[in-house]
């Protein structure tokens, strides 16, 4: 301890600095020690019995400190160099003695005269120090040696804070068959779900593996990274021949991807070609997908089938596969497009499937009389249906969107059940998007999303006005997606206020439209005939509403992104579409976009002028629902529970 020149006035704070050295901290706490009994108050809260024991040992030396007034004058200076050997010979005392000394630190107040003596006095104090400690052994709630004294105060209060808790139920193994998935192969909708919904469900105690067709479409940096499993050959219907069924494997994110391997099949630079050339290929991956099953010894609990594609996997599975290991698992069968089945002449499927004749009547497979639909025949051996919203759940059994599978579907509807499709937040988030020029979220939304709009236009080639409504439109250009209505209306959308701007491929005459309107309408119509990822994230985050005026809609997944990047829908009400979507209310403020109902050009028109002019004239309203609708939980998190759900309604065990 460095050691300060003493000033005749400053002669008694220098004497102090060494009695605590001397006294092996005794009760005459000095001057410096009072920082330390400051970091001791919850100690010595703990110990007030031992403190009152020790205030008469305290007040017992102050006559001591007294008497060793004069020798400090005398020889202040000898006194100090002396206490300092002292101090070491006597650490090991001090030591012994410090619970007391820390736990009488009160008392030390009423005895600071007394921290004032020299050696002599200290060396009195010696044994009165070590007289002190057993009454400070009596509480002893915690060992007071501990500088910080954590003892009232938990150590890691962060961890006892509340989290958000996976939803906790027995564990299920889901085995995911479909043609499509991101980020390997997408053409839809259906790429997303095979994507999100097992990444969720493997958060809510799930094992769940992904099997696709290995296409040569793949990227290359997916293709470098599968580990090859094994190969076995396969018989297929009344071929006569062997095929061989390679798997390779990829895991990401806990959740296995397992490719089936097949150049004969899988070569071609699409997913989808031709319904000639499309119906021996999933013949082919259906069966194919059970076999690896139980090629790996993987058998899962629940085996998930998606669209037409993988509709024959419960076909299979209750007739060819029922005594093999993976019969055991139950089947569920979610249909995302009823448009699309899987139909051709019988002749064709019994040569490619050698499925037995019992399949191929009209309570299955047969439809008609010379046809075999392969989604029929999934819908009639699957211990489950689902769709993609409950509306649409009700809405295919009708003759209006039944595709001719309405009665069958009403017969089925027992097992049927609508579930809405969620989003990935880790792929559509405004506040960590790398394609958009600001990012944002619901606390900042006002004041960025303009900035994106401006960015937007600019990249465009409009004309660059935040003050503009801009009207996105991100979609399949096809009829059923209501682009006839689109047609009808742009003329009256085009008052110099308002910008439109399309981003999609799809059916020619729609294409050529959508770029005669660009040419019509420079610098306020912009028609993007193409499929660009990134753009389409830079339209959700720069337009004001977004446009989704479908003749029929599954659930719909443009929406959903809208509403999380603050874009308002404009939409018909139609399955997932009216699940999704509530009709803003001018009186009371509900709701969070703008419907109509019947398939009209007028009601859409009607529906995006009500947009405009909230836009417009009540501005603050517009906002408001803007949060509102950033706000609303969009993630696959409550429907992946309620998938969850269904597989163990499916295996009580």
């Amino acid at each position: 301890m460095a050691r300060k020149k003493p000033e005749p006035a400053k002669k008694q704070p220098a004497a102090a600095k060494a009695a605590p050295a001397s006294a092996g901290k005794t009760v005459a706490v000095v001057e410096q020690a009072k920082p330390a009994v400051k970091e001791a108050e919850p100690a010595v809260k703990a110990e007030k019995p031992a403190v009152k024991k020790a205030e008469p040992t305290a007040k017992a030396e102050k006559p001591a400190a007294e008497q060793a007034k004069t020798a400090e004058k005398k020889a202040e200076k000898p006194a100090v160099k002396k206490t300092e050997p002292a101090a070491k010979a006597e650490k090991a005392a001090a030591k012994k003695a410090e619970p007391a000394v820390k736990a009488e630190a009160p008392a030390a107040k009423k005895t600071e005269p007394a921290a004032k003596a020299e050696k002599p006095a200290a060396k009195k104090a010696k044994p009165a120090a070590k007289k002190t400690k057993p009454a400070a052994k009596k509480p002893a709630p915690a060992p007071v040696n501990e500088v910080p004294a954590p003892v009232e105060e938990p150590v890691h209060p962060v961890e006892e804070a509340p989290m958000e808790q996976p939803y906790v139920s027995p564990r299920r193994s889901v085995a995911f068959i479909g043609s499509e998935c991101h980020p390997f192969v997408k053409t839809g909708g259906l790429g997303d779900v095979m994507y999100a919904l097992p990444r969720e469900l493997v958060k809510q105690n799930c094992d769940v593996r992904v099997i696709l067709p290995r296409y040569a479409c793949i990227p290359q940096q997916y293709q470098e990274k599968m580990v090859y499993r094994g190969e076995f050959y396969m018989d297929l219907g009344l071929t006569g021949r062997s095929y061989y069924v390679g798997i390779m494997e990829y895991v990401w994110d806990g959740v296995v991807y397992d490719f089936i391997d097949n150049q004969e099949f899988f070569s071609a630079g699409n997913p989808y070609i031709s319904l000639v050339d499309d119906i021996p290929k999933y013949c082919y991956f259906s069966k194919a997908a059970l076999a690896a099953l139980n090629f790996l010894n993987w058998i899962p609990d629940v085996i998930h089938c998606h669209d037409w594609q993988a509709a024959l996997v419960p076909v299979y599975l209750r007739t060819m596969f029922q005594g093999t290991p993976v019969g055991r698992a139950k089947t569920v069968l979610t249909i995302h497009n009823l448009r699309f089945q899987g139909i051709y002449n019988i002749p064709t499927l019994k040569y490619w499937t050698g499925l037995p004749n019992e399949v191929f009547e009209m309570g299955a497979m047969k439809q008609d009389y010379e046809d075999a639909n392969m989604l029929k025949g999934g819908l009639a051996y699957a211990d489950r249906i689902t769709t993609v919203s409950g509306t649409y759940a009700w809405e295919i059994q009708t003759p209006e969107y039944g595709e001719h599978l309405e009665d069958h579907l009403r017969y089925h509807s027992y097992k049927l059940r609508g579930i809405v499709n969620g989003i990935d937040y880790g792929m559509w988030n405004p506040a960590t998007d790398p394609a958009l020029a600001v990012n944002y979220d619901i606390t900042n939304v006002l004041d960025h999303k303009w900035q994106n709009k401006l960015a937007l236009q600019e990249e465009l080639g409009l004309v660059q006005d935040q003050g503009k409504f801009v009207i996105g439109l991100i979609s399949r250009l096809t009829n059923q997606k209501g682009l006839d209505l689109v047609n009808a209306i742009v003329p009256e959308l085009m008052d110099g206020n308002t910008q439109v701007i399309v981003l999609g491929t799809g059916d020619k005459q729609y294409e050529d439209t959508f770029r005669y309107y660009e040419n019509a309408y420079r610098g306020m119509f912009s028609a993007c005939i193409q499929y660009d990822e990134s753009r389409a994230h830079r339209i959700y985050a720069g337009a004001d509403a977004l446009l989704v005026p479908s003749r029929f809609e599954p659930c719909g997944l443009t929406q959903l992104n809208a509403m999380h990047y603050g874009t308002l829908p404009i939409v018909r009400e139609t399955g997932g579409l009216k699940d999704t979507v509530e009709p803003y209310n001018i009186f009371n403020g509900d709701g969070n976009g703008f419907t109509f109902d019947r398939y009209d050009a007028g009601l859409l028109l009607d529906a995006v002028n009500r947009a405009k002019t909230e836009y417009f004239v009540n501005r603050y309203h517009w906002d408001e629902v803007v949060q509102r609708d950033m706000a609303k939980d969009v993630s696959w998190q409550n429907s992946a529970r309620q998938y969850k759900d269904l597989y163990l309604e499916l295996t009580p065990w």
